[in-house]
Protein backbone atom coordinates (compact mmCIF):
# COMPACT_ATOMS: atom_id res chain seq x y z
CA UNK A 1 0.00 0.00 0.00
CA UNK A 2 3.03 2.34 0.31
CA UNK A 3 2.85 3.19 -3.41
CA UNK A 4 -0.61 4.71 -2.83
CA UNK A 5 0.29 6.64 0.31
CA UNK A 6 -0.18 10.40 0.38
CA UNK A 7 3.53 11.11 0.96
CA UNK A 8 4.56 8.93 -1.98
CA UNK A 9 1.99 10.61 -4.24
CA UNK A 10 3.10 14.08 -3.20
CA UNK A 11 6.80 13.27 -3.69
CA UNK A 12 6.07 11.79 -7.11
CA UNK A 13 4.05 14.82 -8.15
CA UNK A 14 6.78 17.19 -7.01
CA UNK A 15 9.43 15.23 -8.88
CA UNK A 16 7.34 15.29 -12.07
CA UNK A 17 6.84 19.05 -11.74
CA UNK A 18 10.57 19.62 -11.19
CA UNK A 19 11.46 17.47 -14.21
CA UNK A 20 8.94 19.34 -16.37
CA UNK A 21 10.32 22.73 -15.30
CA UNK A 22 13.88 21.63 -15.96
CA UNK A 23 12.98 20.26 -19.40
CA UNK A 24 11.14 23.43 -20.34
CA UNK A 25 14.04 25.58 -19.18
CA UNK A 26 16.52 23.53 -21.19
CA UNK A 27 14.35 23.68 -24.32
CA UNK A 28 13.82 27.42 -24.10
CA UNK A 29 17.31 28.13 -22.72
CA UNK A 30 15.91 30.34 -19.98
CA UNK A 31 16.50 30.18 -16.23
CA UNK A 32 14.16 27.90 -14.30
CA UNK A 33 13.34 30.72 -11.93
CA UNK A 34 11.61 32.60 -14.77
CA UNK A 35 9.24 29.77 -15.54
CA UNK A 36 5.78 29.80 -14.05
CA UNK A 37 4.44 26.50 -12.75
CA UNK A 38 0.95 25.42 -13.83
CA UNK A 39 -0.35 26.23 -10.36
CA UNK A 40 1.16 29.73 -10.54
CA UNK A 41 -0.25 30.33 -14.01
CA UNK A 42 -3.69 29.25 -12.87
CA UNK A 43 -3.39 31.55 -9.89
CA UNK A 44 -2.59 34.57 -12.06
CA UNK A 45 -5.44 33.84 -14.44
CA UNK A 46 -8.06 33.09 -11.81
CA UNK A 47 -10.51 35.57 -10.36
CA UNK A 48 -10.18 37.36 -7.06
CA UNK A 49 -12.47 34.69 -5.64
CA UNK A 50 -9.92 31.99 -6.46
CA UNK A 51 -7.16 34.10 -4.93
CA UNK A 52 -9.14 34.30 -1.71
CA UNK A 53 -9.59 30.54 -1.68
CA UNK A 54 -5.90 29.89 -2.33
CA UNK A 55 -4.97 32.07 0.61
CA UNK A 56 -7.67 31.36 3.22
CA UNK A 57 -6.05 33.62 5.76
CA UNK A 58 -4.21 36.49 4.02
CA UNK A 59 -3.67 38.33 7.32
CA UNK A 60 -0.84 36.56 9.19
CA UNK A 61 -1.66 38.54 12.31
CA UNK A 62 -4.98 36.74 12.71
CA UNK A 63 -3.82 33.15 12.77
CA UNK A 64 -0.81 31.15 11.68
CA UNK A 65 -2.75 27.91 11.53
CA UNK A 66 -3.39 27.98 7.80
CA UNK A 67 0.28 28.75 7.19
CA UNK A 68 1.21 25.45 8.86
CA UNK A 69 -1.63 23.29 7.53
CA UNK A 70 0.72 20.60 6.21
CA UNK A 71 2.38 20.22 9.60
CA UNK A 72 -0.99 19.87 11.32
CA UNK A 73 -2.43 17.40 8.83
CA UNK A 74 0.58 15.41 7.73
CA UNK A 75 -1.53 14.43 4.74
CA UNK A 76 -1.73 17.23 2.20
CA UNK A 77 0.22 20.37 1.36
CA UNK A 78 -1.25 23.80 0.73
CA UNK A 79 0.11 23.60 -2.84
CA UNK A 80 -2.08 20.61 -3.58
CA UNK A 81 -5.15 22.36 -2.21
CA UNK A 82 -4.34 25.50 -4.21
CA UNK A 83 -3.95 23.48 -7.40
CA UNK A 84 -7.32 21.79 -6.86
CA UNK A 85 -8.97 25.15 -6.25
CA UNK A 86 -7.34 26.67 -9.32
CA UNK A 87 -8.30 23.66 -11.46
CA UNK A 88 -11.94 24.14 -10.49
CA UNK A 89 -11.72 27.77 -11.59
CA UNK A 90 -14.68 30.08 -11.89
CA UNK A 91 -16.90 29.58 -14.89
CA UNK A 92 -20.30 31.20 -15.51
CA UNK A 93 -21.87 27.80 -16.08
CA UNK A 94 -20.68 26.58 -12.67
CA UNK A 95 -22.75 29.08 -10.69
CA UNK A 96 -26.50 28.70 -10.27
CA UNK A 97 -28.54 31.34 -12.11
CA UNK A 98 -29.99 34.17 -10.11
CA UNK A 99 -33.52 33.12 -11.00
CA UNK A 100 -35.15 34.89 -8.11
CA UNK A 101 -34.94 38.55 -7.23
CA UNK A 102 -35.00 39.38 -3.55
CA UNK A 103 -37.47 42.01 -2.55
CA UNK A 104 -39.51 42.15 -5.79
CA UNK A 105 -41.55 45.32 -6.01
CA UNK A 106 -44.91 44.99 -4.33
CA UNK A 107 -44.08 41.69 -2.67
CA UNK A 108 -42.77 41.28 0.86
CA UNK A 109 -39.48 39.40 1.03
CA UNK A 110 -39.60 35.98 2.71
CA UNK A 111 -36.37 34.16 3.45
CA UNK A 112 -38.18 30.80 3.46
CA UNK A 113 -39.68 31.48 0.01
CA UNK A 114 -36.27 32.51 -1.26
CA UNK A 115 -34.78 29.36 0.23
CA UNK A 116 -37.43 27.20 -1.46
CA UNK A 117 -36.73 28.90 -4.79
CA UNK A 118 -33.07 27.96 -4.56
CA UNK A 119 -33.95 24.42 -3.48
CA UNK A 120 -35.68 23.85 -6.82
CA UNK A 121 -32.24 23.42 -8.37
CA UNK A 122 -31.58 19.66 -8.06
CA UNK A 123 -27.79 19.90 -7.79
CA UNK A 124 -27.80 22.60 -5.12
CA UNK A 125 -27.26 21.39 -1.56
CA UNK A 126 -29.79 22.42 1.06
CA UNK A 127 -27.18 24.35 3.06
CA UNK A 128 -26.01 26.26 -0.04
CA UNK A 129 -29.62 27.18 -0.82
CA UNK A 130 -29.88 28.58 2.72
CA UNK A 131 -26.64 30.52 2.27
CA UNK A 132 -27.94 32.04 -0.98
CA UNK A 133 -31.22 32.96 0.73
CA UNK A 134 -29.41 34.64 3.63
CA UNK A 135 -27.33 36.65 1.16
CA UNK A 136 -30.61 37.88 -0.33
CA UNK A 137 -31.71 38.96 3.15
CA UNK A 138 -28.78 41.36 3.34
CA UNK A 139 -29.40 42.71 -0.17
CA UNK A 140 -33.11 43.32 0.45
CA UNK A 141 -32.75 44.64 3.99
CA UNK A 142 -34.08 48.12 4.79
CA UNK A 143 -32.16 48.35 8.06
CA UNK A 144 -30.41 51.64 8.78
CA UNK A 145 -27.85 50.43 11.32
CA UNK A 146 -25.53 47.46 11.61
CA UNK A 147 -27.30 46.32 14.77
CA UNK A 148 -30.67 46.22 12.98
CA UNK A 149 -29.13 44.34 10.05
CA UNK A 150 -27.48 41.74 12.27
CA UNK A 151 -30.73 41.21 14.19
CA UNK A 152 -32.61 40.80 10.91
CA UNK A 153 -29.99 38.33 9.66
CA UNK A 154 -30.18 36.32 12.88
CA UNK A 155 -33.98 36.12 12.70
CA UNK A 156 -33.77 34.93 9.10
CA UNK A 157 -31.17 32.34 10.08
CA UNK A 158 -33.36 31.09 12.93
CA UNK A 159 -36.33 30.82 10.55
CA UNK A 160 -34.35 28.64 8.16
CA UNK A 161 -32.99 26.45 10.95
CA UNK A 162 -36.49 25.91 12.32
CA UNK A 163 -37.65 24.84 8.83
CA UNK A 164 -35.89 21.51 9.46
CA UNK A 165 -34.52 21.15 12.97
CA UNK A 166 -33.04 17.71 12.18
CA UNK A 167 -30.82 18.96 9.33
CA UNK A 168 -27.26 19.27 10.61
CA UNK A 169 -25.87 20.82 7.43
CA UNK A 170 -28.65 23.44 7.31
CA UNK A 171 -27.98 24.56 10.88
CA UNK A 172 -24.19 24.53 10.44
CA UNK A 173 -24.41 26.36 7.10
CA UNK A 174 -26.54 29.15 8.58
CA UNK A 175 -24.25 29.54 11.61
CA UNK A 176 -21.09 29.58 9.50
CA UNK A 177 -22.58 32.08 7.08
CA UNK A 178 -23.51 34.47 9.86
CA UNK A 179 -20.06 34.22 11.44
CA UNK A 180 -18.19 34.56 8.15
CA UNK A 181 -20.18 37.56 6.95
CA UNK A 182 -20.13 39.56 10.19
CA UNK A 183 -16.61 38.62 11.28
CA UNK A 184 -14.67 41.69 10.14
CA UNK A 185 -13.37 44.48 12.33
CA UNK A 186 -13.42 46.87 9.36
CA UNK A 187 -17.17 47.22 9.76
CA UNK A 188 -16.64 49.24 12.95
CA UNK A 189 -14.85 52.02 11.06
CA UNK A 190 -17.13 52.36 8.01
CA UNK A 191 -20.38 54.17 7.40
CA UNK A 192 -23.44 51.95 7.17
CA UNK A 193 -23.70 52.01 3.37
CA UNK A 194 -20.08 50.90 2.97
CA UNK A 195 -20.44 48.32 5.73
CA UNK A 196 -23.55 46.85 4.09
CA UNK A 197 -21.73 46.65 0.76
CA UNK A 198 -18.91 44.83 2.52
CA UNK A 199 -21.39 42.37 4.03
CA UNK A 200 -22.98 41.71 0.64
CA UNK A 201 -19.55 41.14 -0.88
CA UNK A 202 -18.60 38.66 1.84
CA UNK A 203 -21.99 36.95 1.60
CA UNK A 204 -21.60 36.38 -2.15
CA UNK A 205 -18.05 35.18 -1.64
CA UNK A 206 -19.11 32.66 0.98
CA UNK A 207 -21.88 31.46 -1.32
CA UNK A 208 -19.40 30.87 -4.14
CA UNK A 209 -16.98 29.08 -1.82
CA UNK A 210 -19.76 26.79 -0.62
CA UNK A 211 -21.06 26.11 -4.12
CA UNK A 212 -17.62 25.20 -5.45
CA UNK A 213 -16.74 22.99 -2.47
CA UNK A 214 -18.01 19.83 -4.15
CA UNK A 215 -15.75 20.25 -7.18
CA UNK A 216 -12.70 21.03 -5.03
CA UNK A 217 -13.28 17.87 -3.02
CA UNK A 218 -13.57 15.85 -6.23
CA UNK A 219 -10.22 17.21 -7.43
CA UNK A 220 -8.47 16.47 -4.14
CA UNK A 221 -9.67 12.89 -4.00
CA UNK A 222 -8.45 11.82 -7.43
CA UNK A 223 -4.97 10.79 -6.32
CA UNK A 224 -6.49 8.20 -3.99
CA UNK A 225 -8.51 6.47 -6.70
CA UNK A 226 -6.26 4.14 -8.70
CA UNK A 227 -6.85 2.04 -11.79
CA UNK A 228 -8.37 -1.34 -11.08
CA UNK A 229 -9.77 -0.42 -7.66
CA UNK A 230 -13.16 -1.37 -6.27
CA UNK A 231 -15.03 1.29 -4.29
CA UNK A 232 -17.90 0.65 -1.89
CA UNK A 233 -20.41 3.49 -1.51
CA UNK A 234 -23.46 3.78 0.70
CA UNK A 235 -26.66 5.60 -0.19
CA UNK A 236 -26.76 8.69 -2.39
CA UNK A 237 -24.29 11.50 -1.80
CA UNK A 238 -23.90 14.27 -4.36
CA UNK A 239 -20.32 14.94 -3.36
CA UNK A 240 -19.40 11.24 -3.62
CA UNK A 241 -21.10 11.16 -7.03
CA UNK A 242 -18.99 14.16 -8.05
CA UNK A 243 -15.84 12.33 -6.91
CA UNK A 244 -16.70 9.26 -8.97
CA UNK A 245 -17.86 11.33 -11.93
CA UNK A 246 -14.56 13.21 -11.98
CA UNK A 247 -12.62 9.96 -11.81
CA UNK A 248 -14.62 8.60 -14.76
CA UNK A 249 -13.98 11.80 -16.73
CA UNK A 250 -10.27 11.35 -16.00
CA UNK A 251 -10.57 7.93 -17.64
CA UNK A 252 -9.72 6.02 -14.50
CA UNK A 253 -10.70 2.37 -14.52
CA UNK A 254 -12.61 1.35 -11.40
CA UNK A 255 -15.81 -0.34 -10.37
CA UNK A 256 -18.32 0.51 -7.67
CA UNK A 257 -20.25 -1.63 -5.21
CA UNK A 258 -23.36 0.32 -4.27
CA UNK A 259 -25.55 -0.57 -1.30
CA UNK A 260 -29.31 -0.42 -1.70
CA UNK A 261 -29.56 2.27 0.98
CA UNK A 262 -32.71 1.34 2.85
CA UNK A 263 -35.20 2.63 3.85
CA UNK A 264 -35.46 5.11 0.96
CA UNK A 265 -33.25 3.09 -1.43
CA UNK A 266 -31.05 6.04 -2.34
CA UNK A 267 -28.41 3.58 -3.49
CA UNK A 268 -30.63 2.73 -6.45
CA UNK A 269 -30.51 6.35 -7.52
CA UNK A 270 -26.70 6.46 -7.26
CA UNK A 271 -26.31 3.21 -9.21
CA UNK A 272 -28.49 4.66 -11.98
CA UNK A 273 -26.34 7.78 -12.15
CA UNK A 274 -23.15 5.71 -12.31
CA UNK A 275 -24.61 3.51 -15.05
CA UNK A 276 -25.21 6.66 -17.13
CA UNK A 277 -21.47 7.36 -16.82
CA UNK A 278 -20.64 3.82 -18.00
CA UNK A 279 -19.03 3.05 -14.66
CA UNK A 280 -19.20 -0.68 -13.78
CA UNK A 281 -21.52 -0.86 -10.81
CA UNK A 282 -22.89 -3.71 -8.71
CA UNK A 283 -25.90 -3.25 -6.46
CA UNK A 284 -25.85 -4.89 -3.03
CA UNK A 285 -28.47 -5.33 -0.36
CA UNK A 286 -27.35 -3.55 2.79
CA UNK A 287 -26.80 -6.77 4.71
CA UNK A 288 -24.28 -8.00 2.09
CA UNK A 289 -21.58 -5.48 3.07
CA UNK A 290 -19.47 -7.90 5.13
CA UNK A 291 -19.93 -10.61 2.50
CA UNK A 292 -18.54 -8.31 -0.23
CA UNK A 293 -15.89 -6.42 1.76
CA UNK A 294 -13.01 -8.66 0.66
CA UNK A 295 -13.55 -7.36 -2.91
CA UNK A 296 -13.31 -3.74 -1.78
CA UNK A 297 -10.20 -1.54 -1.89
CA UNK A 298 -11.76 1.50 -0.23
CA UNK A 299 -15.04 2.85 1.12
CA UNK A 300 -16.36 6.29 0.11
CA UNK A 301 -19.25 7.87 2.02
CA UNK A 302 -20.74 11.30 2.36
CA UNK A 303 -21.87 12.94 5.60
CA UNK A 304 -24.88 14.79 6.93
CA UNK A 305 -22.54 16.40 9.44
CA UNK A 306 -18.94 16.33 10.66
CA UNK A 307 -18.76 16.70 14.45
CA UNK A 308 -16.09 18.01 16.79
CA UNK A 309 -14.59 14.61 17.55
CA UNK A 310 -13.80 14.05 13.87
CA UNK A 311 -16.60 11.52 13.54
CA UNK A 312 -19.51 11.84 11.15
CA UNK A 313 -23.29 11.63 11.25
CA UNK A 314 -24.63 10.02 8.12
CA UNK A 315 -27.44 7.82 6.85
CA UNK A 316 -28.24 4.66 8.76
CA UNK A 317 -25.79 1.85 8.04
CA UNK A 318 -22.64 3.97 7.71
CA UNK A 319 -21.43 2.95 11.18
CA UNK A 320 -21.67 -0.77 10.54
CA UNK A 321 -19.95 -0.40 7.16
CA UNK A 322 -17.09 1.46 8.85
CA UNK A 323 -16.85 -1.25 11.52
CA UNK A 324 -16.59 -4.00 8.92
CA UNK A 325 -14.08 -2.04 6.85
CA UNK A 326 -11.94 -1.28 9.91
CA UNK A 327 -11.93 -4.95 10.90
CA UNK A 328 -10.78 -5.94 7.41
CA UNK A 329 -8.20 -3.12 7.14
CA UNK A 330 -9.99 -1.22 4.38
CA UNK A 331 -9.67 2.59 4.31
CA UNK A 332 -12.85 4.58 4.89
CA UNK A 333 -12.87 7.96 3.16
CA UNK A 334 -15.44 10.67 3.88
CA UNK A 335 -16.31 13.39 1.37
CA UNK A 336 -17.91 16.37 3.10
CA UNK A 337 -18.11 20.10 2.52
CA UNK A 338 -16.84 22.44 5.25
CA UNK A 339 -20.32 23.92 5.75
CA UNK A 340 -21.26 20.55 7.27
CA UNK A 341 -18.80 21.01 10.15
CA UNK A 342 -21.06 21.27 13.17
CA UNK A 343 -20.50 22.17 16.80
CA UNK A 344 -21.76 18.84 18.07
CA UNK A 345 -20.11 16.19 20.20
CA UNK A 346 -22.27 13.06 20.32
CA UNK A 347 -21.13 10.47 22.86
CA UNK A 348 -23.17 7.57 21.49
CA UNK A 349 -25.82 6.68 18.93
CA UNK A 350 -28.67 8.10 20.99
CA UNK A 351 -26.93 11.37 21.80
CA UNK A 352 -28.26 13.37 18.85
CA UNK A 353 -31.56 14.81 17.66
CA UNK A 354 -33.70 12.08 16.09
CA UNK A 355 -34.23 12.16 12.34
CA UNK A 356 -37.13 9.82 11.75
CA UNK A 357 -38.20 8.35 8.45
CA UNK A 358 -41.17 6.07 7.67
CA UNK A 359 -40.23 2.55 6.62
CA UNK A 360 -42.27 0.41 4.26
CA UNK A 361 -41.63 -3.30 4.79
CA UNK A 362 -44.06 -4.26 2.04
CA UNK A 363 -46.25 -6.22 4.45
CA UNK A 364 -48.54 -5.16 7.31
CA UNK A 365 -46.72 -4.77 10.64
CA UNK A 366 -48.64 -5.71 13.81
CA UNK A 367 -49.33 -2.76 16.07
CA UNK A 368 -47.49 -4.46 18.94
CA UNK A 369 -44.25 -4.59 16.94
CA UNK A 370 -41.97 -1.62 17.49
CA UNK A 371 -40.15 -0.33 14.39
CA UNK A 372 -36.84 1.56 14.51
CA UNK A 373 -37.31 4.60 12.27
CA UNK A 374 -34.03 6.48 12.88
CA UNK A 375 -32.59 7.62 9.56
CA UNK A 376 -28.95 8.17 10.54
CA UNK A 377 -26.19 6.97 12.82
CA UNK A 378 -22.92 8.25 14.27
CA UNK A 379 -19.55 6.87 13.15
CA UNK A 380 -16.72 7.54 15.65
CA UNK A 381 -13.43 8.96 14.27
CA UNK A 382 -11.34 5.86 14.98
CA UNK A 383 -13.12 4.05 12.16
CA UNK A 384 -12.44 6.77 9.57
CA UNK A 385 -9.23 7.13 7.58
CA UNK A 386 -9.41 10.55 5.89
CA UNK A 387 -11.92 13.32 5.31
CA UNK A 388 -11.87 15.03 1.90
CA UNK A 389 -13.09 18.60 2.36
CA UNK A 390 -12.76 21.91 0.55
CA UNK A 391 -10.34 22.88 3.34
CA UNK A 392 -8.00 20.06 2.35
CA UNK A 393 -7.58 16.37 3.12
CA UNK A 394 -7.90 16.01 6.87
CA UNK A 395 -7.29 13.28 9.38
CA UNK A 396 -10.16 12.97 11.88
CA UNK A 397 -7.91 14.17 14.70
CA UNK A 398 -7.56 17.69 13.24
CA UNK A 399 -11.25 18.34 12.61
CA UNK A 400 -11.52 20.10 15.96
CA UNK A 401 -8.76 22.52 14.87
CA UNK A 402 -10.68 23.30 11.69
CA UNK A 403 -13.87 23.85 13.66
CA UNK A 404 -12.08 26.37 15.86
CA UNK A 405 -10.91 28.25 12.77
CA UNK A 406 -14.37 28.17 11.19
CA UNK A 407 -16.31 29.27 14.28
CA UNK A 408 -13.67 31.53 15.85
Amino acid sequence: MWHRSASFILDTQQQLRDDAVAAAAAAAQIPESRLLSPATTATHNSSSMAETLQNPNPNPNVSAYYQTRAAHHGVITSDWLAQAQAAVGRHPDDLPPENSKAGDFGKAFSVVDEFNNWRKQPDLAEAVAAIRALASVIRSSEATTMMELEIELKKASDSLKSWDTTSISLTAGCDLFTRYVTRTSALEYEDFTSAKSRLIERAEKFGEISYRARKIIAMLSQEFIFDGCTILVHGFSRVVLEVLKTAAQNRKLFRVLCTEGRPDRTGLRLSNELAKLDVPVKLLIDSAVAYSMDEVDMVFVGADGVVESGGIINMMGTYQIALVAHTMNKPVYVAAESYKFARLYPLDQKDMAPALRPIDFGVPIPSKVEVETSARDYTPPQYLTLLFTDLGVLTPSVVSDELIQLYL
